[in-house]
């Protein structure tokens, strides 16, 4: 069969199943889609994946019909996550491929997988040509109607009918949200029309390796979310929109539908230093500072945004950001940052004393907050006595602190998501003595205990672990180490979760033919973390001995909110040696954290805050009456405005008129301050001593030194 006849086939049986909208112009595609049809490079890739899948992903999932049928979904969410393009009847019509992704896997045949793009391409094809004939007349924005923009979790739409108004509500809420910015009708369709012909055209520019791609990659996360795929072209145009991490505004993107998305923010960057850019925010617009404009990058090239961001260190870019979780046309805002270099000396742990007072007496607690774990394996490589690490930082800084007085330690791990394994366990023998710190077990079942390296304990009074959801991977396996040893209280909100080890294969080094090159590169899960007490950090994480409220919303960040994560489960502990149980003081200090601390004006401002969001995030639909919109946008920020100043009243602060007038370094950081707080009482409730060390998992109790 020609990619000719296959083409007007698949053409075909797109009308037969689900035809065009009744009385929608006929869609004026860009000239010459890609012909698409597996290449003897993507037969060898394929194949090679399978082998490597079967041999070495720690899940060991059989490569068989359910894992097929599995792999078809994940497929078609990667297509049409949201359930904006495909009919009920294409979705029947893709069930003949349910039990048959496997035998393309093994041998290499991507017919399947075309097949299905090919009918995706013309939906998207069908439906952004109707989008911008509905620009064609300004829509009654009075109408009380509303717009469902989450639909993951709904049925397929079953009738072109159903199609054709979901997209004229869709094209009526993407206008409305450019006019609640002041912008005219006229101005809207402009950007809408380039924005929705920008998306036509990146999906016609696909081609077969494209495709191969990203069906590859559905495969990998099949078996979890941190498999992956990447061809040599994408694994490129990776490393070039990585290195904005490091050089622009210190943060990693992602393409997440049309939207450009923030992946992470990194320590030490412009965007880090301001604090107001998260995770899953969306970039929707970039302006320069040498003009007042700001583009419109929805449906944007992830390479071509990236290149609008970056430019010469110490100029300016404006970034107009819709926050993660917000609805489609929500309120957004303008975030103006100074390009800069990742500052090293900002990624190192920091220290601060904060001063307290108790029953009247000045005391100070003692905070290190640690934005990763990192090492200079270079300088310690080349025999560099003075090489940099996580551990030799936080161990001056706590003999600096020495010098302040302390009566506890606060260890901030809010935000970090990990790095270098032999940190976490060197930093946690900072604080108890020599032991076990985790268990890493391999996809054999093999099973290798890693200890603290550390011969001494450099800090034995009362510790505070402050964590939140982002705090992921190695920052898991200390707050795990210091929770089972009893060593200090963990206190914020459940980590992330990442509990899995992933290795990289450059499949080049595994072809057997010289000539065979730029294979790209698989990553899989190979291992996992165990706890020293035998419970995994994947997917459960760490839960905190005292729970602080936290904006960051659980539902949508972290392992357990991810599709297809490994489980938690549980081995055998291994042998080691805990302090006494901390139960009555975990008690005495969460009653404390509960009615001393609950009426603190900044502690009720942070919690109304979050029942606020909490509340958006819920919503599923918006409304598309623009009167109605631009009310219960002036009510949220009435609502803002009045819960700022009460809480600035109740600190003895002058009132603000505006929220604009709000600065976020004026904002105050109540988790920190609390746990500060926490601490401090910790340590007037802990003993002298520490008392006798019970044995875990080795049974009767062996009397030795405290820490």
């Amino acid at each position: 069969m020609n990619n000719s006849w296959k083409y007007a086939l698949v053409t075909c049986l797109a009308a037969l199943l689900g035809p065009a909208v009744p009385g929608m112009a006929k869609p004026e595609l860009p000239p010459g889609p890609a012909v698409l049809d597996t290449t003897p490079r993507e037969r060898q890739v394929a194949r090679m994946v399978t082998r490597f899948v079967e041999r070495a992903h720690y899940a060991r999932l059989p490569l068989d019909d359910s894992l097929s049928e599995a792999t078809l979904k994940t497929y078609l969410e990667t297509l049409d996550g949201n359930r904006h393009y495909f009919l009920q009847s294409d979705i029947a019509y893709f069930a003949r491929y349910r039990n048959s992704l496997d035998d393309s896997l093994r041998s290499g045949d991507m017919d399947p997988v075309f097949d299905i793009f090919r009918l995706y391409r013309l939906r998207t094809q069908q439906n952004l040509t109707y989008a911008l004939t509905v620009l064609e007349n300004e829509p009654d924005f009075s109408v009380n109607e509303d717009y469902v923009f989450d639909r993951k979790d709904l049925p397929w739409i079953s009738t072109p009918a159903e199609m054709q108004d979901l997209w004229r509500r869709r094209v009526k809420n993407d206008a409305l949200g450019l006019m609640l910015a002041d912008k005219s009708w006229k101005e809207t369709t402009e950007v809408l029309r380039k924005r929705y012909t920008r998306v036509l055209e990146r999906i016609n520019k696909l081609d077969s390796d494209d495709v191969f791609e990203t069906f590859m990659n559905a495969f990998a996360m099949t078996l979890d979310p941190h498999s992956n795929y990447l061809s040599p072209r994408q694994s490129e145009e990776y490393k070039i929109q990585m290195s904005l991490s490091y050089e622009g505004i210190g943060a990693s993107l992602q393409l997440d539908d049309e939207f450009v998305q923030v992946m992470n923010v990194i320590p030490g960057g412009p965007a880090a230093a301001d604090g107001r850019l998260k995770a899953n925010d969306r970039i929707t617009a970039v302006g320069q500072e040498s003009s007042k404009e700001m583009i419109d990058v929805v449906g944007w090239e992830l390479d071509d945004v990236v290149q609008k961001i970056r430019g010469p260190r110490g100029s300016k870019v404006r970034l107009q950001i819709l926050p993660g979780g917000a609805a489609p046309g929500a309120t957004e805002y303008v975030l103006e940052l100074t390009r800069d270099k990742i500052k090293l000396e900002e990624q190192a742990a920091k220290k601060q004393v904060i001063k307290l007072e108790h029953d009247g007496e000045p005391v100070n607690v003692g905070v290190i907050t640690v934005p990763s774990f990192y090492q200079d394996f270079e300088a310690r490589n080349r025999g560099d006595k003075d090489y940099v690490s996580t551990t030799r930082d936080v161990r001056r800084l706590i003999g600096e602190l020495r010098k302040d007085k302390i009566v506890s330690l606060v260890l901030d791990l809010r935000g970090n998501g990990g790095g270098h394994l032999t940190e976490a366990t060197a930093l946690t023998g900072l604080f108890i003595n020599q032991g076990p710190v985790v268990q890493l077990r391999d996809t054999n079942g093999r099973i290798e205990v890693l200890d603290d390296p550390e011969s001494t304990v450099t800090y034995n009074g009362p510790l505070v672990v402050l964590v939140d959801r982002f705090s992921a991977s190695a920052s898991e396996i200390f707050a795990a180490a210091i929770q089972d040893y009893r060593r200090g209280i963990v206190m914020g909100q459940q980590t992330f979760g990442k509990g899995t080890v992933q290795n990289l294969y450059e499949l080049d080094q595994y072809s057997h033919s010289r000539s065979d090159r730029g294979l790209g590169q698989l990553t899989l899960t190979i291992g996992k973390f165990y706890r020293v007490n035998g419970g995994s950090t994947q997917n459960r994480g760490v839960i905190p001995d005292i729970v602080l409220p936290s904006a960051i919303d659980a539902e949508t960040i972290g392992e357990s909110s991810r599709d297809r994560a490994l489980p938690w489960d549980q081995i055998a502990a291994t042998r080691f040696q805990t302090s006494q149980p901390l139960d009555a003081a975990i008690a005495e200090l969460t009653r404390y954290e509960n009615t001393e601390l609950a009426g603190d004006p900044d502690m009720r401002h942070l919690e109304a805050s979050i029942k606020d969001i909490d509340q958006l995030r819920a919503r599923k639909m918006i409304s598309l009456n623009l009167m109605a919109r631009k009310n219960e946008r002036e009510s949220e920020q009435r609502v803002q405005l009045v819960r700022e100043n009460t809480r600035r009243s109740a600190q003895g602060l002058p009132p603000v008129a505006s929220l604009d007038e709000i600065k976020p370094e004026e904002q105050p950081d109540v988790l920190l301050q609390t746990a500060a707080r926490v601490a401090s009482e910790y340590s007037r409730i802990s003993s002298t001593s520490q008392g006798l060390l019970t044995q875990s998992s080795g049974g009767g109790t062996t009397p030795r030194a405290g820490p």
